[in-house]
């Protein structure tokens, strides 16, 4: 599971990720919030906002309850 922050000429907009975990072992999903656990959903990619949809709705029969965690910005000129 790969975690996503966006970097914008440098800066890191999102120090967060909302964690959907797979119930059954298979791939989970990740995407940038804030704090609070807030997704800007219309700043995810189109394949993004589905899988985001997709996620909430099978909270309990294929994904846990999502977390909210901290990420370390990537570095951009890595």
């Amino acid at each position: 599971m790969t975690p996503i922050s966006e970097v914008r000429a440098g800066v890191a907009t999102a120090c967060f990720e909302l964690l959907y975990e797979s119930l059954h072992g298979g791939r989970g999903f990740s995407f940038p919030c804030n704090a609070g656990g807030e997704v800007e959903i219309d700043q995810l990619s189109d394949n993004g906002r589905r899988f985001y949809l997709v996620a909430r709705a099978l909270v309990g029969s294929e994904y846990a309850i999502p977390r909210v965690r901290p990420v370390l910005p990537r570095d951009p000129n890595a």
